[in-house]
């Protein structure tokens, strides 16, 4: 099992920044491909980042590329998401997830993951 916890959402005026983190404990966070998404009111849960268990790889979703940055502390078995330039479109709540990495490739459907945590809610007004 894996345990999941976001923090660092609140409110933001568009075109300013917030780091979101997930902080996980249970079994080795650092063979676990880890991503964010998110889900804005009346709509589906979507793919924002991913990035390897090894932290070297990463991709983004087209909206947030250039914008948004994901990261990792295999040390301190945290999640990290930076994003700057927040547009009012980004308002929704992002979650972290966790899928088992070892010998297995990014993954961007929600489907592929098995932990998630609780959500943060991040609203950026215009």
């Amino acid at each position: 099992q894996v345990q999941l916890v976001e923090s660092g959402g609140g409110l933001v005026q568009a075109g300013g920044s917030l780091r979101l983190s997930c902080a996980a404990s249970g079994r080795s966070f650092s063979n676990y491909h880890m991503a964010w998404f998110r889900q804005a009111p009346g709509k589906e849960r979507e793919f924002v980042a991913v990035i390897s268990w090894g932290g070297i790889n990463t991709r983004y979703a087209d909206s947030v590329k250039g914008r948004f940055t994901i990261s990792r502390d295999n040390t301190k078995n945290t999640l990290y998401l930076q994003m700057n330039s927040l547009k009012p479109e980004d308002t929704a709540i992002y979650y972290c997830a966790a899928v088992f990495g070892l010998g297995v490739s990014l993954v961007v459907r929600i489907e592929s993951y098995n932990y998630w945590g609780q959500g943060t809610q991040v609203t950026v007004s215009s």
